[in-house]
C-alpha cells in the first residue's frame, strides 16, 4: 500500500505533519500558486496510516500498488542449502524435511529443490536428494568458493529471475541472514526473519475443489490458484507470535533458525535431477577481497547437533559457575550452554547462548541450572524432548515448562547427580565382566 494525497482537498492545516512519527510529510506549492501549500508524502513514509485518521478534510488515502507480479508463473520450493568447506549444515537438511511437508500441502506438481552454490561441491548433490531434494541447482563458480555477500547474491537473483521459485527458505545463519535481505530486496518481494513455524495457504477457490463441496462457489473467482506460505515468528520479545503472509509478490521467502525443523530420514541412494546453472559474474561484481581466512582458536560448540545440553544462567553466581557445568556436561556427555543474563554479565562466550537472541535448540535433554526462564530463552529451548530444570526458586517460570523439576541449590544438587551418574557406570562395568 501507499499513501496518496487528495490536492483539490488538502488545505495544508499541517495535523498530518503533527501525526506522522517519521517526519514524512513537506509542503509543495499546489498547481503553481505560491501562496497556496499541500502536504507531499516524501522517502521516509512507513505506511503506519496514523495519517488517515489525523485529516479532517478526507485528503489523505490508502492507495494500493500494483506490482505487476503474475504469481502464477512462480512454481516450486528452493531451500538455500548452505554449505561451508563442502559441507553442508545441519539446518540445510532441516529445511529440505520441511519444504517437502510444504510442497506436498501445495500441490502433487510441486517440488522441494535445493540450490548448492560454491566451487566443487558436486559431491553434496547426492546427500541432498538423501534428505528429500527432488532436485539440484548447482551454481558453481571459481568466485563463488568462499562465501561473498556480492557474489552470492548476484549468483542466487540470476537463477531465481531464470527459473521463477514459489518459495525460498533461508537458514537463519550468519551468512542466510546476510545473503536473504539482499536478494528479496533485488526481488522486490518480502523477506520474514526468524521464522519458527510454516504452513500453507491455500485459496478460497482450491479448498472448496478439494472439499468436493455442494456450496455455492460462483462469487469465487476460479482463477484464483495462488497458495501462499503462513510464516510465524516470535514478535515482541516472544510474548506473541506474529504470522506473516506475501500476498501479492514473489518468491515468498523465509529464513528459519537452525534447530526448529525437523530432519526426514535419509534415503540411501536417492537420485534427482541436478540443473546446473552458469553464473554471469566477473570480479568487478565483487566489492570485497577475502586475503585471508582465520578460524577461531577458540573451543567451538556446536549447540544445534547437540544430543544433550548443560545450561547454566544468572542462579550460578559468577563465570567460575561455569566449571561445573563444563564437568558435568563432560560427564553425561553434553555441551555447555548459557542463558542470554550469563553472556551478558561476561561470564561466558555468546556462541553458547541459548534462546530468542542465540541458538534455538532441539536436544534430546536439555539441563537448565540456575535459569528462571525467561520467554526469551524458553523460545529458543522449549521444544527440547526432554527439559529437566534445577533452581532455588520453586515458583520460576522454567518449572512450567520442565519435564523434571529439581527445587535446590544447584551446588549441591549437580554434584549429587554427577555422583549418581558415576555409581550407574560402575554398575554397569561391572555387569558386563
Amino acid at each position: 500500500m501507499a499513501i496518496e494525497i487528495l490536492k483539490d482537498k488538502c488545505t495544508g492545516c499541517g495535523l498530518c505533519f503533527k501525526s506522522c512519527p517519521y517526519d514524512a510529510f513537506e509542503y509543495e506549492p499546489y498547481d503553481g500558486n505560491k501562496l497556496k501549500r499541500v502536504a507531499k508524502v516524501n522517502s521516509k513514509c512507513s505506511f503506519c496510516n496514523q495519517c488517515l485518521t489525523a485529516c479532517k478534510f478526507g485528503a489523505i488515502k490508502e492507495k494500493a500498488q500494483d506490482f505487476g507480479a503474475d504469481l502464477s508463473a512462480y512454481k516450486h520450493i528452493w531451500v538455500y542449502a548452505e554449505q561451508r568447506d563442502g559441507k553442508l549444515m545441519n539446518v540445510a537438511l532441516e529445511l529440505l524435511g520441511e519444504g517437502k511437508k510444504l510442497a506436498k500441502d501445495i500441490s502433487e506438481d510441486t517440488q522441494i529443490c535445493a540450490v548448492l552454490v560454491g566451487d566443487g561441491i558436486d559431491h553434496l548433490a547426492d546427500e541432498c536428494f538423501a534428505y528429500g531434494a527432488e532436485k539440484v541447482y548447482m551454481i558453481q563458480h571459481p568466485l563463488l568458493k568462499n562465501y561473498t555477500t556480492d557474489g552470492y547474491t548476484k549468483a542466487i537473483k540470476q537463477a531465481i529471475d531464470e527459473y521463477k521459485p514459489e518459495i525460498v527458505l533461508y537458514g537463519a545463519t550468519h551468512i542466510g541472514r546476510d545473503l536473504a535481505p539482499r536478494i528479496a530486496a533485488r526481488c522486490n518481494t518480502g523477506l520474514t526473519a526468524d521464522c519458527t513455524h510454516l504452513d500453507v495457504k491455500v485459496s478460497k477457490y482450491i479448498e472448496f475443489a478439494k472439499a468436493n463441496t455442494t456450496l455455492d462457489t460462483s462469487t469465487l473467482d476460479p482463477n484464483d490458484t495462488n497458495t501462499g506460505i503462513k510464516q510465524t515468528r516470535p514478535a515482541f520479545g516472544g510474548n506473541l507470535m506474529a504470522t506473516i503472509i506475501c500476498p501479492k509478490t514473489r518468491p515468498q521467502m523465509s529464513t528459519v533458525r537452525p534447530g526448529v525443523m525437523q530432519k526426514l530420514e535419509p534415503v540411501a541412494g536417492a537420485k534427482g535431477e541436478i540443473v546446473n546453472v552458469k553464473p554471469d559474474l566477473t570480479e568487478e561484481d565483487i566489492h570485497i577481497t577475502i586475503k585471508n581466512i582465520v578460524k577461531s582458536a577458540k573451543e567451538m560448540v556446536s549447540l544445534t547437533d547437540a544430543d544433550i545440553i548443560c545450561s547454566g544462567g544468572r542462579g550460578l553466581g559468577d563465570a567460575s559457575g561455569f566449571e561445573l557445568i563444563k564437568k558435568f556436561a563432560d560427564k553425561v556427555g553434553g555441551v555447555v550452554g548459557a542463558s542470554r543474563a550469563a553472556v551478558d554479565a561476561g561470564w561466558i562466550d555468546h556462541s553458547h547462548q541459548v534462546g530468542q537472541t542465540g541458538t534455538t535448540v532441539k536436544p534430546k535433554i536439555y539441563f537448565a541450572c540456575g535459569i528462571s526462564g525467561a520467554i526469551q530463552h524458553l523460545a529458543g529451548m522449549q521444544t527440547s524432548d526432554l527439559i529437566v530444570a534445577i533452581n532455588k526458586d520453586a515458583d520460576a517460570p522454567i518449572f512450567e515448562v520442565a519435564d523434571y523439576g529439581i527445587v535446590g541449590d544447584l551446588y549441591k544438587v549437580i554434584p549429587e547427580i554427577i555422583a549418581e551418574w558415576d555409581n550407574a557406570e560402575a554398575l554397569y562395568d561391572a555387569s558386563t565382566k
